[in-house]
């Protein structure tokens, strides 16, 4: 057991003398720091570098915040923090605790533009040999960024070492971008390219096309050009893939926005210009259900996006009950009428919201389980945008099921097809329209829960998508479900594809004149309904 100890203590005593060893051999490289003003700091940054020693890191780190000081007293260069009316000193390579000082009594080691860049040089480099692989990965990814010669070495050592795929790709990576900036020799440069070539991306092909213009030999110049070739066309592919992420995306937002407007439109054929205020309705009861999250239980704050979809969707279908029941039942068969009614319905609810919770946006959060984003491959795809692609199926299919397989779905569908024979059949068609215009009103109320996520909540949010939501019904077929999903993924992708060529603006317009004409050789739009009242 004594030998043991005895042992153990040795290994310790070793331990700290060779701690102390690299401490004393980074002493004077960090004195240096703050002394000979810019020039004299970069000097010394540098030999820290290529000293290799993690030790330096917290010293640069400490540079990098402005935390780095030199006492007047001795010279001695310190970490100073701020602590009350003093600053409190600690060693920089020790961390040792050197007790408080006025701030007349240190002088900050300043830092410029170039010396910022050479401090993430110097980051980068050092911690390639940390033993966090992610750690190694942001550092390689600096390298590659910053391409520092002075990192070659560092970078060739940490990569005899590596063995994590990933980690030694992205060094490999960043060894190549040094080598191609540096303009080393001609075996080197075409393996650079190679390799570069392999990475795809704009970085990438920033420096591939450098190669390409440079002094190279022919046969660099002749890779890298090709390289470029492979780059550009590499990135059109992926581009393309993100625009038609990008169109599904914005299509499952539409067909949230129009799936209501379907239903009730085919049933009652009522014009319904406050549907969109339906949507602004959920919106402003995610943002309450929320802040009642924020004041009374914090802690759940990521599942209130949950409450708040049966929430929104019994708000909005009861205010579409009341609008059925009190205005609009009284002006079947007079579409105009009913278009004037709605719209001045639209504005009313609009200035309500207003008076309520004033005209400026107001804050609605996102749970942590939509936050953030992942690659895959050349996509950037949000976990925000995707919960909206398979919420918005996710509805799209229950309301396929509801139709499909409940009394309540047959007879909405009855009355759609003939309304005439379902009333002579004993289906109560009053009750069946107020319920239909609530069951519309309440999914564009859980559209309003999504774009809540995704947009401003306001009293206009929905004024921005009645018209895209009317063209999507009207070009898939009214009152077709089926329609309504293949008109909204269109539209979607087509305005995506539209506005890096035409704008924004100028893309919607053409987007309506596709549809003005499609109308004109197809009035029953894509899928029409059949029915004998349809046909009459």
């Amino acid at each position: 057991m004594r030998r043991a100890l005895r042992w153990l203590m040795a290994v310790c005593v070793v331990a700290a003398t060779s701690t102390a060893a690299l401490a004393a051999d980074l002493r004077p490289l960090v004195q240096a720091l703050g002394t000979g003003g810019y020039a004299g700091t970069e000097k010394a940054l540098a030999q820290l570098s290529e000293a290799g020693d993690p030790a330096a890191v917290p010293v640069i780190e400490a540079l990098q915040a402005g935390d780095l000081y030199v006492r007047k007293a001795d010279g001695a260069v310190v970490v100073a923090r701020k602590a009350g009316a003093d600053f409190a000193l600690t060693d920089p390579l020790s961390g040792a605790d050197l007790g408080p000082a006025a701030s007349g009594a240190i002088d900050k080691v300043k830092v410029n533009n170039a010396l910022r860049r050479a401090i993430s040089a110097s980051l980068g480099a050092l911690t390639l040999m940390s033993p966090d692989a992610a750690v190694r990965r942001s550092a390689a990814d600096a390298v590659f960024k910053s391409r520092d010669a002075s990192a070659l070495d560092t970078l060739n050592a940490a990569l005899a070492k590596e063995t994590e795929a990933g980690v030694r790709r992205a060094m490999e990576q960043a060894r190549a971008a040094v080598i191609l900036t540096a303009g080393a020799s001609d075996p080197d440069t075409q393996a650079a390219v190679a390799t570069l070539a392999g990475r795809g991306d704009r970085d990438a092909l920033a420096l591939l096309t450098m190669v390409a213009a440079s002094g190279a030999s022919d046969a660099a110049r002749a890779a890298a050009a090709a390289a470029v070739a492979s780059v550009e066309r590499n990135l059109a592919f992926w581009a393309a893939l993100q625009n038609l992420w990008y169109g599904l995306s914005l299509g499952s937002v539409l067909l949230l926005a129009a799936i209501g407007l379907a239903v009730t439109f085919g049933v009652m054929g009522v014009i319904n210009m406050a549907h969109g205020e339906m949507v602004m309705i959920g919106a402003y009861t995610t943002f309450l259900v929320q802040e009642l999250f924020r004041a009374h239980a914090p802690g759940l704050f990521d599942l209130s996006i949950l409450v708040a979809l049966p929430a929104a969707f019994l708000v909005a279908g009861g205010v579409g009950i009341a609008i059925e029941r009190s205005v609009i039942r009284w002006l079947y068969g007079r579409p105009l009428e009913t278009l004037l009614a709605t719209w001045g319905l639209s504005l009313a609810l609009q200035q309500a919201v207003r008076s309520i919770f004033g005209p400026s946006n107001r804050e609605v959060g996102a749970p942590s389980w939509m936050s953030g984003a992942f690659e895959l491959g050349g996509l950037t795809i949000t976990y925000g945008r995707l919960w909206i692609v398979i919420f918005a199926f996710a509805v799209f299919a229950a309301l396929l099921v509801a139709l499909k397989r409940t009394w309540f779905g047959l007879s909405i569908r009855a009355v759609t097809q003939n309304r005439p024979m379902a009333n002579a059949m004993g289906i109560r068609t009053a009750r069946v329209d107020a319920l239909t215009f609530g069951l519309g009103s309440g999914i564009a109320g859980l559209a309003g829960v999504a774009l809540s996520q995704i947009d401003n909540v306001s009293p206009n949010l929905g004024q921005g998508y009645i018209i895209d939501s009317f063209m999507v019904v009207v070009f898939g077929g009214v009152g077709n479900l089926w329609g309504t999903l293949v008109g909204a993924l269109t539209l979607g992708t087509l305005n995506k594809f539209l506005e890096p060529y035409a704008g924004a603006v100028l893309g919607k317009i053409l987007v309506l004149i596709f549809i003005i004409l499609f109308i004109q050789r197809r009035p029953r739009g894509l899928f029409a309904l059949k029915g004998r009242a349809v046909e009459a």
